[in-house]
């Protein structure tokens, strides 16, 4: 069963916790980790392409000859998409390109994701983050005492104080237990918890 060491803010080691094997000791499962991903991208996707068809480009009202006698072929409208300036046929359309993954597949990409930072020890617990009032500067000094880069702080419920002093760092994220998600874990190099959010995560991946 994996341990992992659990800090203070002060870079000192206080004492150790126990991880569960099922959600921090899983073999890394790359295709549900690529299929979650696909889906949360996806999801963000705003699908606002959009071309106009023959009804909706401006003029074309008029028709450019007389039915018969001319020897061209005949033609009821200048915005007929077979000519320049016509409309534009099959175009894309405003949509969305949401598809969904079972839960059973997102639970295990969520497994894989922790996982995996696990065993690449890019993961911190701290035993709490005390802070009297909404300082960056303060917060920003344990972040540099710890030589995070890019990090993703994971609390077990609302902080205001420590989300307000980290909101103005460009690669700090701070999210709650229950939003964690496989994108973020992937899109951040370090995970940090705090102690109660572990047991919080694992409570909702065991059930």
């Amino acid at each position: 069963m994996p341990m992992a060491d659990v800090y203070n803010i002060d870079r000192q080691k206080v004492s150790e916790i126990e991880l569960s094997d099922a959600v921090f000791g899983s073999d890394v499962n790359q295709d549900v980790i690529y299929d979650v991903v696909r889906m949360q991208r996806a999801a963000r996707r705003r699908g606002t392409s959009k071309t106009k068809g023959r009804s909706e480009v401006s003029g074309g009202g008029k028709k450019p000859w007389r039915q018969k006698g001319t020897g061209r072929a005949r033609s009821g409208t200048s915005r007929s998409p077979v000519w320049r300036g016509g409309g534009i046929v099959f175009g894309p359309q405003p949509r969305s390109y949401a598809f969904k993954v079972s839960r059973k597949v997102r639970k295990k990409a969520l497994i894989s994701a922790l996982s995996m930072k696990c065993k690449e020890n890019l993961m911190y617990v701290l035993k709490d983050f005390p802070m009297d009032a909404i300082k960056t500067k303060q917060f920003k000094k344990v972040v540099d005492r710890f030589g995070w880069g890019k990090a993703l702080f994971v609390i077990d419920q609302s902080y205001p104080v420590l989300e307000m002093s980290s909101r103005n760092l460009k690669d700090v994220k701070m999210v709650r237990s229950e939003g964690i998600n496989v994108y973020d874990l992937l899109d951040y190099k370090e995970i940090v918890f705090l102690e109660p959010s572990v047991k919080k995560v694992e409570g909702a991946l065991l059930t």
